[in-house]
């Protein structure tokens, strides 16, 4: 069992993340002592607090320690409890802490949940980092089989691809057919598919309407699923302050690269050399992410493209402050993979440049410094690359 970077807040919080990603778990390390504990995935405490919200409020008035934590887990499946929990947090003198997770905002936003007014933090879950899983992790196996934690502890390769297949068949059965999220289970499949072989890539919703065979808004609507059910992010375009022909389209990733590889129907195949530079990608971009929102860094990300052909990886931003990455698979260094982190450095729309490779040394070519994914995946976490002011 992995040592989880995302530490326990004082306070009442939200725990959002995609199933499998040890939500339940960390809770349960971080909160084993909890008061009262609600798993609403069990049908009969499902139906119990379905048939009479209010028994929540009977159960944590008959607590003893008026300071209690109280998890529920999985509280999309159940919003009108946010209500109760509203309630027993603005009535209490008492304190009561509520740990609520859950792995989908849509059904909450969807009801038109009550979020708690800023009473609650809202935390996330992400798969395991490569500084959790230490000196078990393997480039090669996370590239392919991706870092859920069922995965990561699956002893054998055979075992890795059998819980990817369940766990798409879980999310398409528990997440989007008993949630009813859209009509055509069919159609949706073959989208996931599509978006799944565009991870990376520039977004073109036309594209992949066509590709699939549904409208454009149909297509509008199944990103926002993967979005809301947390698959899927936005990666958006950065406008810089040149004159510049920019382009402007987001770019969408999956949160996982076994995951993405699952749905695209290739985990059973070894990653081409074509497949291993945006795997790759897609692992420094999400680690990026889960540390910066687990160290509360408070960056922004965007990425760079101009009509042209210039292109910057990631551009790490903060406030008025922008460093570039350019990231590379490649175990050696070209001085032509700076150019695009050239042109932003000469405009001022970026302070520094990094490259970010499987090499082993850092390296300074030209205005760049070039590190080992390992060191910028430890400065990430630090946030060594936009200190905060002093």
């Amino acid at each position: 069992m992995y040592s989880r970077i995302l530490t326990l807040p004082e306070k009442s919080f939200f725990l959002f993340g995609p199933r499998g990603t040890g939500k339940s778990v960390w809770l349960d390390q971080r909160l084993g002592h909890a008061a009262l504990s609600i798993n609403l995935l069990k049908s009969d405490e499902y139906l119990r607090y379905k048939r009479d919200p209010s028994l929540l409020a009977q159960e944590v008035a008959a607590l003893r320690n008026k300071k209690a934590w109280i998890i529920i887990d999985e509280i999309q499946k159940l919003p009108e409890l946010l209500d109760e929990v509203h309630a027993l947090l603005f009535e209490s003198r008492h304190g009561y802490r509520f740990a609520l997770s859950g792995s989908s905002a849509r059904k909450l936003k969807r009801s038109h949940a009550n979020m708690l007014a800023g009473r609650a933090l809202s935390k996330r879950m992400f798969p395991l980092s490569m500084l959790e899983i230490g000196e078990d992790f393997r480039l090669p196996d996370v590239l392919r089989y991706g870092q859920l934690p069922l995965s990561v502890t699956s002893a054998t390769s055979e075992e890795k691809i059998e819980f990817l297949d369940a766990y798409v068949e879980t999310y398409l059965k528990e997440e989007i057919q008993q949630e009813a999220l859209v009509r055509n289970l069919d159609s949706f499949y073959r989208f996931l598919s599509v978006a799944a072989l565009m991870n990376g890539q520039l977004l073109n919703i036309t594209n992949v309407a066509r590709d699939v065979g549904v409208a454009r808004s149909t297509v509008q609507g199944y990103f926002s699923i993967l979005e809301d059910t947390l698959l899927g992010w936005y990666l958006p375009a950065y406008r810089n302050k040149a004159k510049i022909k920019e382009v402007a389209h987001p770019k969408f990733y999956l949160f996982d690269s076994g995951v993405q590889r699952a749905l695209a129907g290739l985990h059973r195949d070894k990653p081409s050399e074509i497949d291993v530079g945006v795997l790759f990608e897609t692992f420094i971009l999400n680690e990026f992410r889960a540390l910066n929102s687990w160290r509360s860094h408070g960056a922004q990300f965007f990425y760079w493209r101009t009509e042209s052909g210039n292109e910057v990886d990631l551009i790490w931003k903060r406030g008025r402050q922008a460093v570039g990455f350019e990231i590379k698979s490649s175990c050696t260094w070209k001085e032509r993979f700076n150019k695009g982190l050239n042109v932003l450095l000469r405009s001022g729309d970026i302070r520094q440049a990094f490259g970010v490779y499987r090499g082993k040394r850092v390296l300074k070519v030209g205005n760049i410094t070039v590190l080992p994914y390992e060191q910028a995946v430890e400065m990430a976490s630090k946030g060594s690359f936009l200190p905060a002011s002093s």
